[in-house]
């Protein structure tokens, strides 16, 4: 039995917890400092153990592994003292709410036994483990370009309702949501090497950016575009394409895949279920130290040093990264 401390309970938090029950092997504790979410956690999913401090959760001699799924700038306080209680690592992204945190999480965890894994879902999604495989097999030929749209009628989303992803200090859908694609561009096609962007806000001081422009350039220097729009009219639009020299490749509402050869419309790939990873399973592989797909705190820390250059624009100008 594999005993997980969830902290955090949040929507993304309550989504694990699912998957987490799933699994016979699986014993889960959870912790929240809110005593409502805590008891709506506990009735609905039938969980005994339960906290509202997390150090309580790392003082627990039975708990294996935390799952921190607390906002952003939470991060690099309960990840560093789940280190040092010896707990096994799985983190929300992004990793961290800065730079400087992300690499300090980084250097913490490196050196140790520990399991330290990012929630990049993605990564195991059948659309996008195909769409991998396209790729190697060269189906488009040499990537001329790729394409990042986000565009979304509400922000925070309906479903997603609270105030720190709408903050400027720690939200925004260039962290919520850029992440996964920046995470795939770099474990796809290598680092990005430089930056620049131009982005738009809201008059509230306080609230998050609701427009970006940007380009970005691979150490090849393949371009990388950016369109971001939030609280518009319209449908929700989620589009990442990969434009080659013999065709394009594009998943559009995350999930749905499709391909064309140049001059032919684009067409869905009907997907077959891929018996792959999954990550709760890759999580407790790595907890019992066998070989696991794992997206690590070096994944999340690249993919942070990408985004706080896309948030922070300097002059309209480009930013050559530092990893």
């Amino acid at each position: 039995m594999i005993h997980i401390g969830v902290i955090g309970l949040g929507a993304v938090g309550e989504r694990l917890i699912k998957g987490f029950l799933n699994k016979e092997e699986i014993k889960l504790s959870i912790c929240d400092t809110s005593i409502e979410r805590l008891q709506y956690i506990k009735d609905t999913y039938h969980v005994e153990n339960s906290f509202t401090y997390y150090k309580d959760v790392l003082k627990a001699m039975d708990i294996d592994a935390v799952y921190v799924a607390v906002p952003p700038k939470f991060h690099e306080k309960i990840v560093k003292d789940a280190i040092a209680a010896g707990k096994h690592l799985l983190c929300e992204k992004p990793l961290a709410n800065s730079v400087e945190e992300g690499k300090r999480m980084l250097k913490a965890v490196e050196g140790t036994n520990l399991v330290n894994a990012m929630h990049f879902p993605l990564n195991y999604q059948d659309s996008i483990v195909q769409l991998e495989k396209l790729i190697k097999d060269n189906v488009i030929g040499d990537v001329r370009r790729i394409n990042l749209k986000m565009h979304f009628p509400h922000w925070p989303r309906l479903w997603q309702q609270n105030n720190w992803v709408a903050s400027r200090e720690q939200g925004g859908f260039i962290l919520e949501v850029g992440v996964h694609w920046i995470q795939l561009i770099q474990r796809f096609f290598g680092k990005i090497d430089a930056v620049k962007s131009t982005l738009q806000f809201p008059e509230d001081p306080s609230l998050c950016e609701n427009g970006i422009v940007a380009e970005m350039k691979l150490e090849d220097g393949t371009p990388i575009l950016i369109d971001g729009l939030s609280n518009i009219g319209g449908e929700e639009q989620l589009e990442f394409a990969i434009y080659g020299t013999n065709g394009t490749m594009m998943i559009r509402s995350w999930r749905k895949l499709f391909v064309a050869k140049n001059g032919e419309d684009l067409q869905e790939i009907q997907l077959e279920a891929i018996e792959g990873n999954q990550l709760i399973d890759e999580f407790i592989k790595g907890i019992k130290g066998e070989p696991a797909e794992l997206y690590t705190f070096s994944n999340g820390y690249h993919a942070q040093v990408v985004l706080e250059a896309l948030r922070n624009p300097q002059n309209n100008d480009w930013q050559t990264l530092t990893y």
